[in-house]
């Protein structure tokens, strides 16, 4: 399960898929100006979701 980290203040979060439960897993999408967009995706469902922030700034991922 991937593990978003806070590199300010150190909270953790992980998360699962609430339509299947299956642990979400740690992707990247291209944005339309071809910048990268860290997100969390569903091995099962497919959906995906933005990745958490926290200290208004994303959450790291460690797998």
């Amino acid at each position: 399960m991937a593990t978003y980290r806070c590199d300010i203040c150190g909270m953790g979060v992980n998360a699962s898929c609430a339509d299947c439960g299956k642990p979400l897993v740690n992707d990247t999408l291209t944005g339309d100006d071809g910048s990268p967009v860290q997100v969390s995706r569903c091995p099962q469902c497919e959906g995906k979701i933005k990745s958490p922030m926290c200290c208004g700034q994303d959450m790291t991922c460690q797998v």
